[in-house]
């Protein structure tokens, strides 16, 4: 499967089959997050992968509740640390949270290339979570996702381009809100 298939590919997915994850489909996925980029190549992150049942049972409930993301064979749990990043993204800000984004896009991209889903999960307690992994005080855990295959075949359809807005609404030339290339 090529990048752009991959790309119309991947969506939540929050109904996960019970199937184990291969060990070698899960190190080309671990590949994907090894090789993304990040500012100044600092690669300020750590990823933990959730396979214990009881684990993700309890990464669910401090995720609001979400019960799915407990129902998929693996929860990657994605840390960032903001004293490894690098601290002037924008001139002021620091490039933790974007990083972790692009190395958890590039995991993403690479599970639905391998027949996987993801859903990208941003509602959590911080703080529980990680109590849960033992993360150090100087992590922040950006996100978390469930790893796993679809429980229905009809979650990974491709995306139609009218599940998408508008090129003119979304895209301008030379300027903010300008005509769209």
């Amino acid at each position: 499967m090529n990048v752009f298939e991959a790309i119309r590919r991947r969506r939540s997915v929050r109904n996960y089959a019970s199937r184990p994850i291969p060990d070698e489909v899960l190190t080309r996925l671990c590949q994907a997050l090894h090789m993304a980029p990040s500012a100044c190549n600092l690669q300020p992150w750590h990823f933990v992968l959730v396979s214990d049942p009881d684990l993700r049972q309890q990464l669910a409930h401090a995720a609001n509740n979400q019960h799915f993301l407990a129902a998929a064979p693996v929860t990657v749990v994605a840390c960032g640390l903001p004293g490894q990043a690098y601290q002037h993204m924008g001139g002021s800000g620091n490039s933790v949270d974007i990083d972790v984004a692009i190395a958890l896009d590039h995991l993403m991209l690479a599970a639905a290339a391998e027949g996987l889903g993801t859903c990208w999960i941003g509602a959590f307690a911080e703080s529980e979570v990680k109590r849960l992994i033992g993360a150090p005080a100087a992590v922040k855990v950006v996100a978390m996702t469930p790893l796993g295959y679809p429980a229905t075949a009809d979650l990974q359809r491709p995306l139609r381009e009218t599940d998408r807005k508008p090129f003119a609404t979304i895209f301008s030339t030379n300027r903010y809100g300008g005509p769209s290339a």
